[in-house]
C-alpha cells in the first residue's frame, strides 16, 4: 500500500526524541514506535505499552504497568528501563518543562515506572499521553546507547506495528509489517510513504494506481479528484490551525510594532474566499490559533474582510501607500494558502515575497528564530489551549519570538492552578489579550482534503479523532481479491 505524501520525510522524525511541536512527524512515529499511551480510534489516551496506571491522591506520582509481551523490533522487550531511558533522552517540544516539573523518573521493576513531579500539575498526561509531545514514545536503550543518534536515524528500531526497511532521501520510506505487534497483525505487510510534493504529481499517481492514498489536494485538483471514478475524496477535520505571524511585532522599528498596522492584516485577507478556493470550504475559521474542539478554548470575535478599514488603518500607522514589508516564510504545503493571504495583503499596499523552505527546514528556522518579517505558521499537535499557548505565545516556547508580560504573568499562574473554573476564567483572559493585542493573524482551522483510489477497503484517514493522517496502520486495509 503506497502513500504520496505532500512532503519530504526527514530523518529527523525517524527519532520521538526530537518530535517538535507539530503533528507531521506522528506521520511516521505511528508506524515505527509505540508510545506508553497515545490516541487512538474511540480514546484520546488510550492504554498501549503501558496497559494501565494511576495517579496518587496528592497528584504528585504517575505510576505506568508495562504491557507484557511487547517487544522491540530486534526482538529485545519494552522494559521501564527504556521508557525511563526515552523520557530522559527526550529534547523535543516542551522537553525543558517536562523535565523541570518530572524531576525524578523510577524503575520500579522491569514492568513498572513512576513518574514523580515536583508539584501537582493537571497538563501532565496531556503532554505526555497526547500528540503534544513525544516524550511518551518509547526507544530501546540498549541499541540506541550501541548506534548512537545517528546511526538510530539510519536504521531505527521501535516497537510499532512496522519495521524499518529503507530510505531513499526525498523520495521514499519503505517498511514492512511487524508479525508479533501486540495490538494486532498487520493486514498490509509493506508500506510506502513516496514523497511527491507537487500536487498534480500526486493526483496523476493515483489516477494510475501507483499510490493508494494521497494527502493534501486543494482547489481545481480537489475538485477533479472528486469527480474522477473509482477514486474517493476524504475531507479530514483535523486539530491543524494555521495562521500568519508576525515575528518582527517587538521590534518598534518594524511597521508590525504597531497594533493598527497588524489589525489592517487581519482585515485584508479574506479567508472565506480562501477556503471556498483552496479547501473546497471544507476548512472551519476560528479566528484563533487554538483550535475550537481543545479544552479551555476561547471564541474570539471575527476580523471582518474590509479592504476600506484595512487601508484606513495603515494611512493612521503612517503608511497611507502600503510598505514593503519583506519576506513571508512558509513550507511547500502551505505554498498556496501562504501566496493567497499575499495577495490580499497586497490589495492593501502591504507588499511580501515569498519564501518556501522545505518543512523540516522552515520548522528548523523557526524555532531557532532565524526567521524575520512574515511566516505563516501551522500545528496541527494535539494538547489543549494550555499547550498551543506555551508552544506559540508564552515567553521561552520553542517558537516565540517576543511575548507579552501580562501574558506570561497568567500564564504562570495558570499552570499551576488546579481549580478548573479558576484556570479555565485565566486560560480565557490570555486568549482574549492574544487577540486584542492583534499578536496574530488567524486563518482557519484546516479541513484536509485526501483521497485513495479503487483498491483500498480501509484508509485509516479519519479513525483517530482530529488527527491528520492515516493510522494506527495496522488497522488500514486493501480490497481483497
Amino acid at each position: 500500500m503506497t502513500w504520496a505524501v505532500h512532503i519530504s520525510l526527514a530523518p529527523t522524525w525517524f527519532d520521538p526524541a526530537e518530535t517538535p511541536g507539530i503533528g507531521t512527524p506522528f506521520m511516521i512515529l505511528y508506524a515505527l514506535h509505540d508510545a506508553l499511551v497515545k490516541p487512538m480510534p474511540g480514546n484520546a489516551m488510550a492504554p498501549s505499552l503501558a496497559e494501565s496506571w494511576t495517579v496518587s491522591k496528592d497528584g504528585l506520582v504517575y505510576e505506568f504497568v508495562l504491557r507484557p509481551g511487547a517487544r522491540f523490533h530486534n526482538g529485545e522487550p519494552v522494559t521501564a528501563d527504556d521508557v525511563k531511558f526515552s523520557f530522559e533522552r527526550y529534547r523535543g517540544a516542551a522537553a525543558r518543562m517536562l523535565k523541570e516539573r518530572v524531576p525524578v523518573v523510577e524503575v520500579v521493576d522491569p514492568t513498572r515506572v513512576r513518574f514523580r513531579l515536583k508539584e501537582p500539575w493537571p497538563d501532565f498526561m496531556t503532554y505526555y499521553g497526547s500528540l503534544a509531545t513525544g516524550a511518551g514514545w518509547v526507544v530501546p536503550r540498549k541499541y540506541l546507547e550501541k548506534v548512537g543518534d545517528d546511526g538510530f536515524k539510519r536504521a531505527p528500531v521501535g516497537a510499532g506495528p512496522y519495521r524499518f526497511v529503507s530510505y531513499n532521501p526525498g523520495i521514499e520510506l519503505v517498511l514492512e509489517a511487524n508479525e508479533h505487534y501486540w495490538r494486532k497483525v498487520p493486514s498490509v505487510k509493506r508500506l510506502v510513504l513516496r514523497s511527491i510534493p507537487d500536487e498534480a504529481t500526486r493526483l496523476a499517481a493515483l489516477k494510475r494506481g501507483e499510490a493508494d492514498v494521497v494527502y493534501l489536494l486543494q482547489s481545481e485538483l480537489a475538485e477533479e479528484a472528486r469527480r474522477t471514478a473509482g477514486l474517493t475524496l476524504r475531507p479530514t477535520p483535523i486539530v491543524s490551525t494555521h495562521w500568519l505571524v508576525f515575528l518582527d511585532q517587538w521590534d518598534p522599528k518594524s511597521p508590525w510594532a504597531d497594533r493598527r498596522v497588524r489589525l489592517a492584516a487581519n482585515h485584508a485577507i479574506d479567508r472565506q474566499a480562501m477556503n471556498d478556493a483552496i479547501t473546497l470550504g471544507f476548512s472551519r475559521i476560528t479566528w484563533s490559533i487554538i483550535p475550537k474542539s481543545f479544552d479551555f478554548f476561547w471564541q474570539p470575535s471575527a476580523y471582518p474582510h474590509d479592504l476600506a478599514r484595512a487601508r484606513q488603518l495603515l494611512a493612521e500607522a503612517g503608511y497611507p501607500n502600503g510598505f514593503d514589508a519583506g519576506d513571508l516564510w512558509c513550507e511547500p504545503a502551505t505554498a498556496t494558502m501562504s501566496e493567497a493571504a499575499a495577495n490580499d495583503l497586497q490589495a492593501v499596499g502591504v507588499r511580501t515575497r515569498l519564501r518556501p523552505l522545505e518543512r523540516a527546514a522552515f520548522f528548523k528556522s523557526y524555532q531557532d528564530k532565524k526567521l524575520k518579517n512574515l511566516a505563516y505558521s501551522i500545528s496541527g499537535a494535539f494538547g489543549n489551549a494550555a499547550i498551543r499557548l506555551e508552544t506559540f505565545v508564552a515567553a521561552g516556547g520553542p517558537y516565540v519570538y517576543g511575548s507579552y508580560p501580562d501574558i506570561d504573568g497568567l500564564f504562570r499562574e495558570q499552570a499551576g492552578e488546579l481549580d478548573r473554573k479558576r484556570r479555565e476564567a485565566m486560560l480565557h483572559h490570555i486568549q482574549q489579550l492574544v487577540h486584542d493585542k492583534v499578536m496574530y493573524a488567524p486563518i482557519w482551522e484546516l479541513g484536509f482534503i485526501h483521497a485513495h483510489g479503487p483498491r483500498v477497503a480501509e484508509s485509516g484517514l479519519g479513525l483517530i479523532t482530529g488527527w491528520a493522517f492515516s493510522a494506527p496502520y495496522e488497522d488500514v486495509k486493501l480490497k481483497t481479491r
